[in-house]
């Protein structure tokens, strides 16, 4: 008896192994129920009689379970919890503008009043860092001509200043970059006049 159930007992063994290391599949649990099923059937036929046990019903029912069921990685189970995540961002803090100082806004109007070219004004003062950890400024206006930082203090606004060289200008704790412009030097000089009448 032995002789003859070990073939069966083979089935079984590499169809609990195939199961256990493809998992439970809940996207496709009726391909998981086959393999079982059929591998239960070969072990019933051993156990009713010899003549009922032929060595070829045990090997059809060895081919379904050894092939892949699934080719590619398997994708997030839909069952587990979902992360969520806030809508927005929460709102930036930026230092304090000193007081006494006129804003990144009020400068880029000045020096449209003045007749200067101020096109495409874009409040990006949300670069300056989360909490003073980016630039460290106040606020930050951008144009297409020149760019308006107002930093907390004169110390911060002399150290990047310094850093940008010769591509900006410093009055107090404002500073004006021409990096991202292509302004000409001396259109240059009559934004640094208008912001220098603003104090």
């Amino acid at each position: 008896m032995t002789k003859r159930s070990l073939p069966a007992v083979a089935v079984l063994v590499i169809a609990a192994a195939l199961t256990a290391a493809c998992g439970d599949d809940a996207e496709d649990p009726p391909r998981a129920a086959p393999p079982a099923a059929s591998a239960s059937t070969p072990a019933d036929v051993p156990s009713s009689g010899p003549t009922g046990a032929p060595g070829g019903a045990a090997t059809p029912a060895a081919p379904p379970s050894g092939s892949p069921t699934r080719a590619g990685p398997v994708g997030p189970s839909t069952g587990g919890p979902t992360e969520r995540r806030p809508a927005a961002p929460p709102p930036v803090k930026l230092p304090v503008r000193p007081t006494g100082t006129p804003g990144a806004r009020q400068v880029v109007d000045a020096f449209k009043a003045a007749g200067l070219k101020v096109p495409n004004p874009r409040d990006r003062s949300v670069e300056c860092g989360p909490d003073g950890l980016g630039l460290g400024c106040s606020e930050l206006v951008a144009t297409d001509a020149v760019t308006v930082y107002v930093f907390p203090d004169e110390t911060s606004a002399g150290d990047i200043a310094e850093t940008w060289g010769g591509q900006s200008f410093r009055r107090g704790t404002v500073v004006l970059n021409y990096l991202e412009a292509k302004t000409p030097a001396a259109d240059r000089a009559r934004y640094e006049k208008v912001l220098t009448g603003l104090r």
